[in-house]
């Protein structure tokens, strides 16, 4: 088994940008201006209507169902073919949410032989009180021996609406909860499963947290589904999370936050347990039916 760091420079098929890799390499060596290039090429979608004065097509609002890399940058160019260091008006970037822009940015980091991967979790920066559904990126900074959480998507107009108290290019453990870690609180009562989930669509409990770890722990793997992608042991309801699941996702759980050396564990419960690992196809909810996790 190679070590973490190589693991994740390594190539993978969700961020693997393909005949555009060039055109990522060519961009800044530089976090900051990476992140500025993604906030000019994406836009969140449903923050759009409200932040971005956008009213977004059914065909704009359909391109978050995008998940390879070198699918995005197809879309970002068939609506501007610029160079991505061009920021783009919003109404021309491609409408996405948070998962695209961490799986572009741990694209371009790899491209820069800098270790990275999207994480899932939860952000405590959007509604006060609430652990909001939410991606980052995680990167290796070998001058400081450690992964550092970046949130990509917050540009000039998010960081002022949200009031953020921090450098997004450094979030903080406690303002980005890792979806092993909201687990792990929730199981031992230090945490409140009914405030983590997505308040807009009125959605919370144990088991989205659930999905979330499952989301996560096969991002560790290098498969980054979207946020609404659901396989294997994924269902709704707390109901559905019998004591061997819980058992179950005790382990995932802390497995995906016991550091580097957990990587060959990791691997190992991903490949053989049919649960937990990614099939070809995966059921979108957002549009009832089973996709190809290619497309």
């Amino acid at each position: 088994m190679e070590n973490p760091q190589e693991y994740y420079k390594g190539s993978a098929p969700m961020a693997a940008a393909g005949a555009r890799s060039m055109e990522l390499r060519a961009l800044p060596n530089d976090l900051a201006k990476q992140c500025e290039v993604i906030q000019g090429v994406l836009v969140h979608r449903d923050m759009a209507p409200w932040l971005y004065d956008l009213k977004l097509s059914e065909q704009q609002y359909a391109d978050g169902n995008i998940r390879p890399v070198e699918l995005m940058l197809k879309r970002i160019h068939e609506l501007d073919d610029r160079p991505l260091t061009i920021a783009r008006n919003p109404a021309h970037r491609m409408p996405t949410v948070c998962r695209h822009f961490s799986l572009l940015l741990t694209a371009i980091l790899r491209e820069h032989g800098i270790p990275a991967r999207s994480r899932c979790g939860f952000g405590a920066y959007f509604n006060a009180g609430k652990f909001e559904d939410h991606w980052v990126t995680e990167y290796w900074n070998a001058k400081q021996s450690r992964w550092i959480l970046v949130d990509a998507q917050m540009d000039p107009i998010q960081r002022k609406t949200f009031a953020l108290k921090f450098d997004p290019l450094d979030v903080p453990r406690d303002a980005f909860i890792i979806a092993g870690d909201a687990w792990q609180r929730c199981r031992t009562g230090r945490g409140d499963p009914s405030k983590y989930g997505l308040s807009h669509i009125n959605m919370a409990g144990m088991w989205f947290i659930a999905g979330n770890v499952v989301r996560d722990f096969a991002s560790l793997n290098r498969i980054e589904a979207l946020p609404w992608d659901v396989w294997g042991m994924m269902e709704m309801g707390d109901e559905a999370l019998t004591d061997e699941r819980k058992a179950l996702l005790d382990k995932v759980a802390a497995l995906t936050l016991a550091g580097d050396h957990a990587l060959p564990e990791i691997r190992k419960l991903y490949e053989s347990n049919e649960r937990l690992r990614i099939p070809p196809m995966v059921y979108n909810v957002l549009r009832n039916a089973p996709e190809s996790i290619a497309s």
